[in-house]
């Protein structure tokens, strides 16, 4: 399972159908046009000992750790990732995301970019590693992999569940401000539980397809 489903390859094939049908629901489209994107890094330390990692007290204590570099458009998708030794320079593994990215459209500007790569591409190098090490580092690329693959489960299901909010609203008749809509986030995680028993068989969901939705008025589930 480990050795031929998860991944780069894998994770980037499935997260791009969620990318793209998450593009088509209208809340999505109001958050942004999905063309506009930002690259960020989150730090993470790492219990094992690895040569991938590298100490800064700043992020990891004393302890050792790497940074995962997320990239997400304006509508809340993350298009692409990939994990870097410590906290390095990021300028060179943004390059790497951009052409690594998992949805297909082609964005203005990363084309541009693509036909100048030769005056951009670089490779940075570590040296010979120990299979050990190399093995620790696949299974932190996988569970980060898997991570972005998650969130954009979480940013598809938001997106999805409060476009049908909003409709509703406006069907009965609530002034709605785009301005106020366009402030929304998709990225609400009081409601998801990532812990526990997983099925996939398919639930018996209501009209269209979809969860009923809940009435603000009643109490909170951890009420």
């Amino acid at each position: 399972m480990a050795q031929n489903y998860l991944s780069a390859e894998t994770f980037s094939l499935a997260n791009a159908p969620l990318i793209e049908e998450q593009a088509k629901i209208g809340f999505a489209r109001q958050l942004g046009g999905g063309l506009v994107a930002a690259i960020d890094g989150m730090r993470f330390v790492v219990p094992v000992p690895s040569i991938y990692t590298r100490p800064n007290r700043k992020f990891f204590g004393g302890k050792r750790g790497l940074t995962w570099l997320n990239m997400i458009n304006d509508q809340g998708a993350g298009l692409g990732a990939k994990v870097v030794t410590g906290t390095v320079r990021d300028s060179l593994h943004m390059i790497d995301v951009l052409y690594r990215r998992d949805d297909r459209r082609d964005i203005k500007g990363i084309r541009n970019l693509q036909e100048s790569r030769h005056a951009l591409a670089g490779k940075i190098f570590h040296g010979r590693k120990g299979e050990v090490h190399r093995r620790y580092y696949k299974g932190m690329e996988d569970q980060l992999g898997a991570l972005g693959l998650v969130l954009n489960c979480v940013t598809l299901w938001n997106t999805f569940y409060i476009d049908q909010a909003l409709a509703r609203l406006r069907a009965a008749g609530y002034p709605l401000a785009e301005e106020d809509v366009a402030r929304l986030s998709p990225f609400g995680r009081r409601h998801i539980n990532v812990i526990g028993t997983y099925t996939f068989a398919l639930p018996d969901l209501g009209p269209g397809g979809m969860r009923e939705l809940r009435n603000p008025d009643e109490p909170e589930w951890d009420d």
